[in-house]
């Protein structure tokens, strides 16, 4: 029997679309193993990335301080070694979860909500608008700590709010088009960095501290990090999954969303809002990390499917999963020396950007 929710009135069902038609229902529904699946991988990266790290603790003593930790055994660190892994590597690997899991999955709501697989949050001027932003408050207040709850998140908010909202504006006036859509992006994200720069230089004594933080980072003190992004990244996370059907149906087009009573623009507003609330928890105490937003929900569309109800959960795993991997890359590849996390998540996914383009240009 023909499903009339899958086919227009008045189609026919040929073998191909019949063939289509199980294939559409599978990358529909978000299924129990597609989060195991992303679970499990999360939870492998993260156990051996605690295991690493430049002092060198011994992966057999810090699996004996974790087993002792969860059954109330003897630790067999001593009290420096402990802090090293309670109050250092630890919350850098669950800041990397966050920061990667926020940057994925506003990434996958951006590009569901501007219909353009293309949009991440550095594509759209999210990410520079924040930059701008914090930028401005290191400038203006040299006391203000990065990454601290407080001035700097708050710019790093509104800043990306405004970058995204630049861009849809002028995306907008320019046409319907998705490609002047990123082309928008691309010049709003320019023109804030140049205007960037020249705050900057209005204060050249701030440059290494600016330039270290838009490079990307994951150096923590303690917990006070990962504190900052929970409660930005829950809120998000909550309201963009909740938004994952709408935004399937957002993608059939403005009126026949409507016809099935969504009201399209409210729901962009509050995708775009809860989208730049993860970018902007994010970016306040990681800086700019790059293509994180791209990569990771186009793998889980090729694997998956294009539903948003699918792409949007699973995309928060793989994305806290794959900024972990990077991070172990930038900590291990020139040890004891550090890369910036940004360059590697840029060698990454530069590539991964240049083959997209390919891949669309021959289709």
């Amino acid at each position: 029997m023909r499903d009339s929710r899958t086919l227009p009135a008045g189609t026919l069902e040929t073998p191909a679309t019949s063939a289509q038609r199980p294939r559409r229902a599978r990358g529909s529904r978000l299924r129990p193993r597609h989060l195991l699946i992303g679970i499990a991988a999360l939870a492998v990266l993260v156990l051996v990335s605690v295991l690493t790290g430049a002092a060198d603790l011994g992966w057999q003593r810090v699996l004996a301080e974790l087993g002792a930790q969860l059954t109330g055994g003897v630790s067999p660190l001593s009290e420096r070694e402990a802090a090293i892994l309670w109050q250092l590597r630890v919350p850098r690997v669950v800041l990397a979860v966050l920061v990667g899991a926020a940057l994925a999955v506003s990434g996958a709501a951006f590009q569901g909500v501007f219909r353009n697989p293309l949009a991440d949050p550095y594509l759209l001027g999210a990410a520079s608008g924040a930059g701008l932003s914090v930028t401005v408050v290191v400038t203006a207040v040299p006391q203000v700590t990065l990454g601290s709850t407080g001035l700097a998140q708050v710019a790093a908010f509104l800043g990306a709010l405004g970058g995204v909202g630049l861009t849809w504006l002028i995306g907008r006036s320019a046409g319907p088009d998705t490609a002047t859509l990123v082309l928008a992006g691309v010049a709003v994200s320019a023109f804030l960095t140049a205007a960037q720069t020249f705050v900057q230089q209005l204060r050249v004594e701030s440059l290494q501290r600016v330039y270290m933080w838009l490079l990307g980072r994951l150096s923590t003190s303690g917990w006070h990090e990962v504190l900052t992004v929970v409660p930005g990244l829950c809120l998000a996370t909550v309201v963009l999954c909740a938004c994952g059907r709408l935004l399937d149906l957002l993608g059939t087009g403005d009126e026949e969303a409507a016809a099935l009573g969504v009201r399209p623009g409210r729901v962009r507003a509050l995708v775009l809002v809860a989208a730049s609330l993860a970018t902007a928890s994010a970016v306040s105490v990681a800086g700019l990390i790059g293509f994180v937003g791209l990569v990771v929900p186009h793998l889980v569309r090729l694997a998956l499917g294009g539903s948003y109800r699918v792409i949007v959960p699973v995309s928060l795993l793989f994305g806290g999963a794959f900024l972990v991997g990077a991070d172990m890359l930038a900590r291990t590849v020139m040890a004891p020396a550090e890369l910036p996390i940004g360059v590697i998540t840029a060698f990454t996914g530069a590539p991964f950007f240049a083959l997209l383009l390919h891949t669309s240009r021959r289709r």
